[in-house]
Parts: structure tokens; C-alpha cells; sequence
């Protein structure tokens, strides 16, 4: 076959043509093997400055350099190839422009393609072993691809966000993402959950974004509220069902259910069998009471679940008073929900449980948070569901020590529905 046809095969070089094919096989030093090919430029071909692109005849020196390219039956490729430095009269002494290469790369911008591509859905321990290159090189790449495939984000009709926190590393080190709700795209994570921390959100917002923005759906993060409010006051902030309903469980029903067991075996007698044994069966309790009724699903929780709250009046308080409490979130008029507010208030306090009434007096403040739910129904599920795929992006990856190289991959795998 004509160099010419194989050149044709393998894509071509543009600028440069094929004279030499070596193939050189495996040995204990070199366990694949390698196929060199040899390059020389076009006499026909225009040399171009790599930094203003004008056409320069005059050339500095040639040197050859070795540069990879995909392999070929399954064999590394390597080519060989001269590199002239040019007198560019405007640039002074600099490297041709080669089109299929970086000007800083040792491999062809289509085996650098090839391993961003792969990059998007393999971890890059095994994309560097599959290529035969090094880690940090396969990181590079993959991190400018995306760079240059998301390039900056796109923040002129935002008008309603989300934002939560997820555990970046261990030792409570946390990262924000801030999430475009009806298109489900990702616009921003950063490093830490404190005010000053998401500030920078809001600076790349600017003004005219800030102005823009009508609503933000968080949990009940001092730092996120109070952050919202000082760039834009004007906006409806929406606390989340989950949050508040995981507060109670944490705050109340946890804290009762204890008081209960302690209670009992003061009243009876810590080693008493009877005592013991109601006990033991409000201790197993937690996740029974926790979890939601209609999630339920074998006869004998259920059993279980009515006997417990029949026999202690205290737990069956708080749990009848934890699902009313879910209801506040189906009202769709801000009256009817203030007024479903100010009974359940009153049920709570009159319980005299310290635990649950301390609650619900905390909670009065932000009430006028949870009602702007029926402005805007948002919640946070959307963000709860990316927050688990950024733990598979960790686990992938066994972690990441570069923050802007994590950031991109979140932004990549959420970016937005048109």
C-alpha cells in the first residue's frame, strides 16, 4: 500500500507526510509494542507563527520531537516528527503552528480528545493505564476539556435557585452547590457553607442577577439565610419539607423517645424485667417512628408501630403532630396555611413535651418562610439527588484533590434541561 493511502487511512497530518513506517515489537523493558512513524513537512505547505498565525518563510532550526497518537493494532503509535522554529518579525524566534498538535503537547489533539472523551465516564486511575500515560496527564486533559466544553457559566435569566451543602471530605468539610431549578442545571459549587463562602456566588451574580432573582429554596442555614437577604432582600425564601421534617425527627421524637425510656426506668426500676423490657422496646423504636407511615409496608410494623403508640401517650403525640406538621406544605393560599400554622402551634405548646414546644418556638419565627411555599412550591429533592450523584463522583474517583477539577465535573454531569 502507497504511503499515501495510509496516510489517507490514519487521518492524515496535515502539513507533514508519511516516509517512514517502523514497527518495533515487544520487549521485557517495553511490554507493548510500538509502531514509529516518520514525518516530513510538505515542501507545498505554508508555515504559520503558532502565536499571530501569519504565514513565515524564514526558519531558526528544525528539531525533531516525539509525539504520541492513537494506537494502532493495539500497539503505542508514535510519531516523529520535525518542529521548525521560525523568525516571525513580529513574534521573534517561535514554533510553527501545527494544526493536529498543542503547542505544548507531547500527543496529537485527537489522542487528547480520546482520552477526555473516556474521561467523562471512567475514573482516571483506569484511563491512564488503558492509554499507557500518566495520571496528572489524563487530569490535565480532562479538566481543559471540560473548561473549554462548559466555558463560564450562563447567569442571565436566573430567577429561581436552590442551594444546600454536601460533605466535601472527611472532618465536617462541606462544599455549596447552587442549582437553577426548572432547568436543573448546576451554576455554582464552592468550598465551605459559611456566609463569606457563598458571598462569591452572589458577586458572580452581580447586581442585575440579584435583582432578577425571586425566589431560593435552602434548608434552615443561618448563614444561607442571612447571606440571601443582604444581596437581595426583595426574594422569597422557601424552607424544605425534608429538612424541617428531618429537624423534628433529630430535635423532637429523638429527644422524647430518650426522655420516655429514662422516665420509665426512674418510675419502676432500671433492672426491673417488666421495665426492662418496655425499654428495650421503645429504644428499637427510632427509625419506626421516624419513618414515614405510608413507607410501612410489612403487617408487622405497622403492629408494631400501633401497640408502641398506644401504650405511651408522649410518642404518640409528637408522631400524630409530625405528620400534621408535613401538611403545612400542601396548602396552596398563604391564609389558610397561617391558619393551619396557628392550630398546630397551640397543639404543640398544650402538649407541655419541653422537647416539641422548644420547637415549635424556633420554628415561629421562619413560619413566613415555610408559607412561601405556596407561592413557590420548591423543595430540595432535586438537590438531594445531586448531591448523591456527587458522592458517586467521589467514590468513582476514590476523591479529588483539586476543587476547580471536582467543581467541573458536577457542573458536566448537570448541565440543564433546554
Amino acid at each position: 500500500m502507497a504511503y499515501e493511502e495510509i496516510t489517507a487511512l490514519l487521518g492524515g497530518w496535515e502539513g507533514f507526510e508519511l516516509v517512514r513506517v517502523e514497527r518495533i515489537p515487544a520487549s521485557p523493558t517495553q511490554p507493548a509494542p510500538q509502531i514509529l512513524l516518520t514525518l516530513r513537512p510538505v515542501s507545498t505547505h505554508a508555515t504559520r507563527c503558532s502565536g499571530c498565525g501569519e504565514i513565515v518563510a524564514e526558519r531558526h532550526d528544525v528539531a525533531e520531537r516525539r509525539v504520541r497518537d492513537l494506537p494502532i493494532l493495539e500497539a503505542e503509535t508514535w510519531l516523529v516528527v520535525p518542529r521548525a522554529r521560525l523568525r516571525c518579525p513580529r513574534c521573534g524566534p517561535t514554533v510553527e503552528a501545527v494544526p493536529w498538535l498543542d503547542r505544548y503537547q507531547r500527543m496529537t489533539t485527537r489522542l487528547a480528545e480520546a482520552i477526555a472523551r473516556l474521561a467523562q465516564v471512567l475514573p482516571i486511575k483506569h484511563v491512564a493505564q488503558w492509554f499507557g500515560v500518566g495520571w496528572e496527564t489524563v487530569k490535565q486533559i480532562d479538566k481543559r476539556a471540560l473548561g473549554a466544553r462548559l466555558g463560564p457559566v450562563d447567569l442571565t435569566d436566573v430567577r429561581v435557585i436552590a442551594m444546600d451543602e454536601f460533605a466535601i471530605q472527611r472532618g465536617h468539610r462541606y462544599a455549596t452547590v447552587v442549582v437553577e431549578v426548572p432547568h436543573k442545571r448546576v451554576l455554582w459549587v464552592g468550598r465551605g457553607h459559611r456566609r463569606e463562602d457563598v458571598r462569591a456566588f452572589f458577586t458572580l451574580l452581580g447586581p442585575a442577577g440579584c435583582a432578577r432573582l425571586e425566589a431560593v429554596a435552602m434548608d434552615m442555614s443561618a448563614a444561607f439565610f442571612e447571606e440571601v437577604r443582604a444581596h437581595c432582600p426583595h426574594v422569597a425564601i422557601v424552607y424544605d419539607l425534608f429538612h424541617i421534617v428531618a429537624k423534628y425527627g433529630r430535635e423532637v421524637i429523638d429527644r422524647v423517645r430518650v426522655d420516655e425510656t429514662n422516665r420509665i426506668a426512674q418510675a419502676r426500676g432500671r433492672w426491673n424485667s417488666p421495665t426492662r423490657d418496655r425499654r428495650r422496646v421503645i429504644k428499637g423504636a427510632r427509625w419506626l417512628l421516624l419513618r414515614n407511615k405510608a413507607h410501612l409496608t410489612r403487617p408487622a410494623d405497622r403492629v408494631r408501630l400501633r401497640d408502641l403508640l398506644a401504650a405511651n401517650r408522649a410518642l404518640f403525640t409528637v408522631y400524630v403532630l409530625k405528620d400534621d406538621l408535613k401538611q403545612l406544605w400542601q396548602y396552596r393560599y398563604p391564609a389558610a396555611a397561617r391558619r393551619f400554622w396557628t392550630a398546630w402551634y397551640r397543639r404543640a405548646v398544650a402538649s407541655r413535651l419541653p422537647p416539641l414546644v422548644r420547637f415549635a418556638k424556633n420554628l415561629a419565627p421562619r413560619i413566613e418562610q415555610i408559607i412561601s411555599h405556596c407561592r413557590y412550591p420548591l423543595h430540595t429533592s432535586l438537590l438531594e439527588g445531586i448531591n448523591n450523584k456527587i458522592k458517586v463522583l467521589k467514590r468513582m474517583a476514590y476523591g479529588y484533590r483539586d476543587d476547580a477539577y471536582f467543581f467541573l465535573k458536577i457542573r458536566a454531569a448537570f448541565p440543564g434541561i433546554p
